[in-house]
């Protein structure tokens, strides 16, 4: 007789979400961390942060090594049903209107990039030539 897998609703995993009962849902899978809070090397406070929600993006993000992703079977403790994880809406940035940067034509722009040079050349030599008459 093999032994069927529990599968949780998130509704029964959120209250396991303090420091003595800590589950966390990752990947479709549901684990019990709370013997590990005090050796995660980033401490229990994020894990206590991923609790009650689909903790799958914040595991990933991190980029947790093979070994870490091993221990994972350590703390197995069912299947989550994925009809009670709320789905997750794409960000959309809201809608502004159109900001035009540059309102200088073109034409004056490359004839200030050739004018200033001249003219910073031309002051230049207008104080060496001032300064040279007056010793």
């Amino acid at each position: 007789m093999g032994s069927e897998t529990k599968v949780y609703t998130l509704q029964e995993v959120a209250p396991h979400n303090n420091a003595k009962d800590c589950w966390l849902v990752i990947s479709g899978k549901v684990y019990d961390v709370t013997k590990f809070l005090d050796d995660h090397p980033g401490g229990d406070e994020v894990l206590l942060a991923a609790t009650g929600k689909d903790a799958t993006d914040d595991f990933e993000d991190v980029g947790h090594s093979s070994s870490a992703r091993a221990m994972l079977d350590e703390y197995y403790v069912g299947d989550i049903d994925s009809a009670t994880i709320p789905t997750k809406k794409a960000y959309t940035p809201p809608n502004q209107p159109h900001y035009n940067q540059d309102n200088t034509s073109e034409f004056i722009i490359k004839l200030l990039q050739f004018l200033v040079p001249l003219i910073i050349l031309g002051v230049a030599v207008g104080i060496r030539f001032y300064t040279k008459q007056s010793s």
